[in-house]
Formats: structure tokens, C-alpha cells, sequence
């Protein structure tokens, strides 16, 4: 899933009408945000099970038990990062024992 301080992009910003009277910000399409917290949520219809994210560039206000209202985790997906993108490179590069670069 996710974790705090990591990157991902909107995948889905397309937000039921009305929205805007529980939110003041809400993640766009295609842009990059960080990952704040995230807690078991509900959906709008009271349905349990779902993950919402909060997020470090967008703070909401607090529904009537005083929690911020977070977004639902599937409306994101995780940037891949430099350190990961050379992990993988790495990871995929298969050196036999006598063909193992030195390290000095």
C-alpha cells in the first residue's frame, strides 16, 4: 500500500457533485502529492473498508467527530523514485562470481 512521506499521483479526481461542501481541496489528475497518513475510512455512503490517504499539500476540514476528511487510497497510484528505479536496474543486472565489478 502506502506509507507516510511517500509519492503518488492522482489517478482519479473525478468527484461526486456537491463534493465541495465537505471539501476545501481536492487532489487533480496527474499530480504529484505526499502522503501524510493514512487510516481505515469510509466511503460518503458509510461503507467501511476503504483507506484514506491524507495528504501533506492538501488539508480538509474535520467532519462532526473531528476528523479530517481524507481521499480514498485507489484515487492514487505510487511515483517510483530514483533510489527505486536503481534498485530494479540493479536487481536486474546478473553478474557471475568472476564477472562481479570490484569495489574498492
Amino acid at each position: 500500500m502506502f506509507s507516510p512521506g511517500q509519492k503518488v499521483a492522482c489517478v482519479d479526481d473525478q468527484f461526486p457533485l456537491g463534493i465541495e461542501k465537505l471539501y476545501t481541496a481536492l487532489p487533480k489528475k496527474d499530480s504529484t502529492y505526499t502522503v501524510r497518513d493514512l487510516v481505515p475510512g469510509v466511503s460518503l455512503a458509510n461503507s467501511e473498508g476503504e483507506t484514506a490517504l491524507y495528504l501533506v499539500e492538501l488539508v480538509n476540514p474535520a467532519n462532526r467527530h473531528g476528523i479530517e476528511y481524507g481521499f480514498n487510497a485507489e484515487r492514487f497510484a505510487p511515483l517510483q523514485t530514483d533510489e527505486d528505479e536503481l534498485e530494479e536496474a540493479y536487481s536486474e543486472t546478473e553478474y557471475a562470481e568472476e564477472e562481479a565489478p570490484l569495489a574498492v
